[in-house]
């Protein structure tokens, strides 16, 4: 999901969804989140722990009658998984995340506020250079204002957190073939560095049933200028996922999905340099690497 050149483009779809009002300060001292290593995955648990740029973070939150209201420090709502004897935030780390300490505020039912802390580990992601039609990296003025209007949109789209919870977050990868490791890879077109790249790219043919990795709602289809045809999934608490450089869509707005149901087919529409899924996995309105929700 490449953003187009310019200021607005240089900020891409996520940068729209980075500022909120800081969360009040009146609260007691955060509490440090346990975790042995930050930047190694934590085994059989989904999605796997994994406290890097890209990454997620599984923060213990202990016993309580209500599920506990978790926001990040910009406050933005976060995913709570467990019941009255354990709750655990999962929360998206930006890519853009800055190594060393973050924090999530925590809303109990008699509204009193903790905050809890957690370790970013550094990590350094590959880069890839690519060739492609020189309009869709120098855009025309009316190429620019369409790419506009659909961040503007898609942002809208991202926002969206609902109930209920997802039940399990163990995913299915939404096609077979070949997955890249393309997720946080510096992106350089003709020459001009982008945003980093988003998703995981799986090869494959066109026509290719795409299936929902998990329960969920359609809340979005388009033809977007860099992403071609594009689906938005809701699975609730702010756990979303995108599917990107569609052939054809065979769902609309408002469908809900089990999981394995086929709902559009892979294509190289879009930005592209050949047939494959662009697939993205959103927690908190921040992109997260689709691999750590999936089997190795």
């Amino acid at each position: 999901m490449p953003p187009a050149p310019g200021a607005s483009g240089r900020r891409g779809f996520l940068a729209a969804l980075a500022t909120g009002a800081l969360l009040p300060t009146a609260v007691p001292a955060a509490t440090r989140a346990r975790a042995a290593s930050p930047a190694e995955p934590e085994p059989g648990v989904w999605p796997q722990a994994l406290q890097v740029p890209g990454g997620v973070a599984r923060l213990a939150l202990g016993p309580a009658d209500q599920r506990p209201v978790v926001r990040t420090e910009a406050g933005v709502p976060v995913l709570v998984m467990g019941d009255a004897i354990a709750w655990t935030a999962v929360v998206g780390i930006p890519l853009a995340a800055q190594p060393g300490e973050a924090r999530v505020q925590v809303t109990d039912a008699s509204g009193s506020h903790r905050r809890i802390a957690y370790a970013i580990a550094p990590k350094r992601y590959a880069e890839q250079r690519l060739t492609v039609a020189p309009r869709t990296v120098d855009l025309s003025a009316e190429d620019q204002a369409r790419y506009e209007r659909e961040r503007d949109h898609q942002a809208q789209v991202m926002a969206t957190f609902s109930e209920p919870w997802p039940a399990d977050l163990a995913m299915a990868a939404p096609v077979p073939g070949r997955r890249s490791s393309s997720f946080g890879l510096r992106r350089v077109f003709n020459g001009q560095a982008r945003n980093p790249h988003s998703g995981m790219d799986i090869a494959a043919a066109t026509g290719t049933p795409v299936r929902a990795p998990l329960p969920g709602r359609v809340i979005d289809t388009g033809d977007y200028f860099f992403n071609g045809g594009t689906v938005w999934l809701d699975h609730g608490g702010g756990l979303l996922t995108m599917y990107c450089h569609l052939s054809r869509i065979d769902a609309r707005v408002g469908d809900r999905l089990a999981a394995g149901d086929a709902f559009c087919a892979v294509g190289a529409t879009g930005r592209v340099t050949g047939p494959h899924l662009h697939w993205g996995v959103m927690l908190n309105r921040t992109m997260v690497d689709p691999a750590l929700f999936i089997e190795a």
